[in-house]
């Protein structure tokens, strides 16, 4: 399996107008793809990537307008076309439907005015000294703060400047996997805002994941700073301070709720061996203009993504459950379905049997219960609700 390890890297103010005019050149460059694939459509013409390569690097170097190309790594360039042709290929499957997940619009281009800059080099791009210095195309070696060791020789390296001002050099590594030591035991996880997740096991415990708010407790310095940005004229240098400002505090709370992901991940997936969770539609969910915010701020998607990764890094197995699936509204003492249940009761008492619910605990049972089923089976039955209106 293929992972990232990110090391923050400090070039010297000479790598760093390197890297800014390399950052520059690939922009324009995925820009001219763009437009020249745009161009081919419009005239009936059908490009192959190594066409459209030809005409934005090669030709355009000889050029008068874009002559300035020759005086970053070729390498850089080349992946910056490659990107082009992978936007465009992912927008095309996505229109046939054979891109899974969410829609993906059409590319757009880049603009020099974003926060966010990389450049991707592949193996002849660059080297790692045995110093362990990085050494990058016409940027020369630049010092990286390792805080691991790489786990095998990367295969390519992103460098990326963040909109805090620090820069970071991305490898892709291939990790061997580490299965551990099977154990007997199942757990269904119910996501959530007052709690990350609520984790109910096949032993009978449960366990509360706390959902710490990383971006609420920020939220008051980070609305002074927007005042304070809002005051200064926009082009203006004290705009752009503040700017960073309001960047280093967004990055130290993206760093604080990934840390406790990954924490609370590894947990779960050290103790159990499978885990089952519900498909949820986070991007419907975020419409609620009411809960948006808390939603984000709590990262389901992303702490999803994390459980996955290390299952398969571990051994264990990750199931998700439909969305459609009644789980806080099912008893799960007798399986009784309520009519109703608004989000603002968390406990309720079945009407049925008597049995007394928390509301998240509950579906976290009734989650395992599901993904177990549909596990046994191999093939778990419907559980969409059906369409009422007539009969077929």
């Amino acid at each position: 399996m293929q992972a990232r390890y990110r090391y923050r890297i400090e070039p010297t103010w000479a790598q760093r107008e390197m890297l800014a005019r390399t950052f520059g050149c690939c922009r324009v460059v995925f820009n001219d793809s763009l437009r020249c694939r745009d161009a081919a459509y419009r005239a009936g013409e059908k490009l192959s990537p190594t066409q459209v390569q030809r005409r934005v690097i090669t030709q355009a170097k000889t050029r008068e307008d874009r002559g300035w190309l020759a005086e970053v790594a070729s390498v850089a360039l080349v992946q910056a076309v490659r990107d082009a042709h992978r936007a465009y290929q992912n927008f095309f499957d996505s229109v046939a439907r054979r891109r899974k997940g969410r829609a993906v619009g059409r590319p757009r281009f880049k603009s020099r005015k974003d926060n966010r800059q990389s450049f991707r080099l592949t193996r002849n791009g660059f080297a790692i000294r045995p110093d362990g210095r990085l050494y990058l195309a016409k940027v020369g070696e630049v010092k990286v703060r390792y805080s691991r060791e790489l786990p095998s020789p990367p295969s390519s390296v992103t460098v990326i400047l963040e909109p805090d001002g620090h820069y970071y050099a991305s490898f892709v590594v291939e990790l061997a996997p580490e299965p551990l030591p099977p154990v007997d035991q199942e757990a269904g996880v119910d996501l959530g805002i007052l709690r990350l997740a609520t984790v109910a096991d096949t032993a009978g415990g449960r366990l509360d994941v706390v959902n710490p708010r990383h971006l609420a407790r920020g939220q008051r310095r980070l609305a002074r700073l927007e005042r304070e940005k809002a005051r200064h004229a926009k082009g203006s240098v004290n705009r752009a301070k503040t700017r960073r400002k309001i960047a280093i505090q967004h990055g130290k709370v993206m760093r604080a709720r990934r840390d406790h992901h990954h924490k609370q991940a590894l947990e779960l997936v050290r103790d159990n061996q499978a885990i089952h969770v519900e498909s949820l539609n986070i991007v419907g969910m975020v419409g609620n203009r009411w809960l948006a915010r808390s939603i984000l701020d709590a990262g389901w998607g992303q702490f999803v993504r994390l459980l996955r990764e290390k299952a398969v890094k571990y051994g264990r197995t990750v199931h998700q459950v439909s969305r459609w699936f009644p789980s806080s509204k099912t008893c799960s003492g007798c399986g009784q379905v309520a009519a109703e249940l608004p989000l603002e009761i968390r406990e309720w008492t079945c009407p049925a049997c008597g049995a007394r619910h928390d509301r998240d605990h509950n579906a976290a049972i009734n989650i395992l219960a599901a993904g177990r089923a549909e596990r046994l089976t191999a093939c778990g039955a419907g559980v969409r609700p059906p369409i009422s209106g007539g009969s077929r």
